[in-house]
């Protein structure tokens, strides 16, 4: 009993035992807020990444395509094994091309390298991660690259029809000409552009804040152009599309350099036939992912492996494992680094506790004088540095989801001040996303605590060994 009370009046009435728990609750609130953006960016990039590539994904790296038409290769795949495993298919095409717009009064003409995507919207949406993106509230539930009336009405006030010029008359003697047939009226077709496109981002002088401007609405006239398919030659093509919406995933990487056309007008433009670059397939359960690219290999690849390179066949977390790496190792290096902050505080704890010893020494023999033992004297310590331990982790991680639930508002604040903070043209997301993993926040705090029992030993054990003539041998 006599240690947990010795432990209390310490801890209440020294005023370093508050600096050991501000050390180690600012150590715990820094790597708190360290992974819960880490994860919470981690989290959000898989997620992105998943919906705009699907759980597997049948590549070509040639611009012309499969060797095969589409319809009989999603068929071949249907009446295989890993039949079983899929819910959804989709054939997409996807090339580069130039992006051609004009802009301003003055219709100065703007030319982007872009990726063209030629998708079945109803397909696509089936597979995930394209009807959920488009700013249209009314074509989430419906995507289409149909124009609404007034991208229509747009569209026509900008590309009046033709006047209608009579025939000259004839001349005396000469039959009266008969009229041509009617022109068929241009369909304008319909294209989907990223968000970065069709809006061109700037900072308000007033708020400090980014503001969107609105410079491709719907209706608007773009051209694309890109090369064709052709085996000899490959020649460029181009053709003019009208936007009809806009995609917005919150990553800069693909709202800014994808637009999305109808697959069916792509492939004739580019004189394909029923070729295609991609077929993505979404899975029932994708624990099962292993085994549905073993038996795709196995469907289209051959035994010397000659087709192993025009079938390419990887899961959505192959296609971006540099980039899924490359932030994990960057969130274990920080939480190496920034642990480094609970060590110091360790440091403290022993620097602190070592003068605690050499102070009380005359205390800690009239202790053993009245019968305390070698182990009741080290559990004091020992209690008395747990203490710090849990106290100083559990403020810390009070602080630290504090800080994670407002580390926007945190950071515009930051930005007033000095200028610099989080911004959405170098990062994917236009704020800074968070996400908080229990198991992490209850590993940092028993790592934290257990720093701090660690740090107390040593002067727990000299503190154990002192003997009671030792002690009182100048009192």
């Amino acid at each position: 009993m006599y240690k947990a009370l010795l432990c209390w009046r310490y801890l209440r009435t020294r005023f370093l035992a508050f600096v050991c728990i501000v050390s180690v609750m600012l150590g715990v609130a820094t790597l708190v807020v360290v992974n819960s953006v880490m994860a919470g960016f981690s989290t959000k990039l898989k997620d992105r990444f998943h919906g705009l590539t699907s759980d597997i994904v049948v590549e070509s790296p040639s611009m012309n395509g499969f060797p095969g038409d589409s319809d009989e290769m999603m068929a071949k795949i249907r009446n295989s094994p890993a039949a079983e495993h899929i819910q959804a298919m989709t054939a997409t095409v996807e090339v580069p091309a130039m992006f051609v717009f004009e802009v301003g009064q003055s219709r100065e003409r703007v030319t982007l390298p872009v990726r063209v995507v030629g998708t079945d919207p109803v397909g696509r949406t089936a597979i995930g991660g394209f009807g959920e993106y488009l700013t249209d509230p009314a074509r989430k539930a419906n995507p289409s690259f149909d124009l609404t009336p007034e991208a229509m009405e747009r569209w026509r006030a900008f590309n009046p029809p033709l006047p209608n010029v009579p025939p000259p008359s004839p001349l005396p003697g000469e039959p009266p000409p008969i009229d041509p047939p009617p022109a068929d009226p241009v369909v304008p077709v319909g294209i989907i552009p990223g968000y970065g496109i069709t809006h061109y981002r700037s900072m308000d002088p007033v708020t400090k804040m980014a503001v969107d401007t609105d410079i491709l609405p719907p209706g608007s006239t773009v051209k694309l152009i890109m090369l064709g398919a052709g085996k000899e030659q490959m020649e460029p093509v181009h053709s003019n599309f009208v936007v009809c919406d806009s995609i917005k995933t919150e990553m800069t990487e693909y709202d800014g350099h994808y637009v999305y056309v109808p697959l069916a007008y792509l492939q004739r433009l580019r004189v394909m036939g029923n070729r295609v670059t991609h077929i993505q397939i979404k899975l029932k359960d994708y624990s099962d992912a292993p085994i549905v690219v073993e038996e795709l290999k196995q469907l289209f690849h051959t035994k010397d492996r000659q087709n192993d390179y025009e079938y390419q066949i990887h899961t959505w977390e192959e296609k971006q494992g540099s980039l899924l790496k490359a932030v994990d190792i960057e969130r274990g290096l920080l939480n190496l680094l920034l642990f480094m902050i609970v060590g110091v505080a360790g440091f403290c704890i022993l620097a602190i506790f070592s003068m605690i010893v050499r102070e009380k020494t005359r205390d800690i023999g009239i202790l053993k004088s009245l019968g305390a033992s070698d182990r009741g004297v080290m559990q004091i310590f020992l209690g008395y540095g747990l203490l710090l331990g849990v106290i100083g982790s559990g403020l810390g991680t009070v602080l630290g989801l504090l800080i994670t639930h407002y580390i926007n508002e945190i950071e515009h604040v930051l930005f007033k001040l000095t200028g610099v903070g989080f911004t959405p043209d170098v990062y994917y997301f236009d704020k800074i996303p968070t996400q908080v993993e229990p198991v992490t926040v209850a590993l940092v705090n028993l790592g934290a605590v257990a720093i701090a029992v660690v740090f107390s030993v040593w002067p727990a054990i000299r503190a154990a060994w002192l003997r009671p003539v030792q002690a009182l041998r100048y009192e």
